[in-house]
């Protein structure tokens, strides 16, 4: 994992999926949510630190987007029959240890990607953005359907290897290890210090 290049904060976002109460509370509870939650606040501060630009992502509905999702939508057609993840609820806000700041991104969403039905390829873009570092949850959702369109759009990409979760264990030792490094570098958070500052 260290052989990954040097991060240049000024064209570096760390992306933060999915980050919500409603989300977390999928994973095991204890330890392990806290653990994650503590990895993925560090790497903001880090890329905070060296000048990098911290995007939150997070996903909730209108009650139009609730009547858009068409009942064939195996993942969010469940969702919208029972109105959850309203985009007002506490549980769908981005949690509170990672609240946003001035000059962050945030943007909503209402399916897996981070960037398929909202506007922040545009955004990063515009802040001349390249390279991508994807940390949330879950796995085998938001990070991989987010990681697959990123680099269709050719960004470079890393994901923080312990700053990624799934509600199932086997789904993400399978993508951790066999998918996602077809796409990304993989780094641990206790890397990224030493990429952002080589960079």
């Amino acid at each position: 994992m260290s052989t990954a290049p040097a991060l240049d904060p000024a064209h570096t976002a760390l992306l933060v999926l999915d980050c919500q109460p409603a989300v977390l509370a999928a994973l095991p509870e204890g330890g392990d949510r806290e653990a994650l939650l503590d990895r993925v606040e560090a790497a903001v501060a880090d890329v905070r630190a060296a000048g990098g630009t911290v995007a939150h992502v997070r996903v909730g509905f209108t009650e139009a987007d609730w009547d858009a999702i068409p009942a064939a939508n195996k993942s969010f057609g469940p969702l919208a029959q029972h109105r959850a993840m309203h985009h007002e609820d506490p549980a769908a806000a981005v949690h509170e240890r990672l609240a946003p700041r001035d000059g962050d991104l945030v943007v909503r969403k209402t399916r897996f990607g981070a960037l398929s039905t909202t506007d922040l390829d545009r955004q990063l873009r515009e802040r001349g953005i390249t390279t991508l570092v994807v940390a949330g949850i879950s796995t085998g959702g938001a990070v991989l359907s987010t990681v697959l369109d990123a680099a269709d759009r050719d960004y470079r990409l890393y994901v923080l290897s312990d700053g990624i979760a799934d509600p199932d264990p086997e789904v993400h030792d399978v993508l951790l290890h066999r998918v996602l490094p077809s796409r990304a570098h993989l780094v641990d958070t206790a890397a990224l210090p030493a990429l952002l500052r080589a960079g």
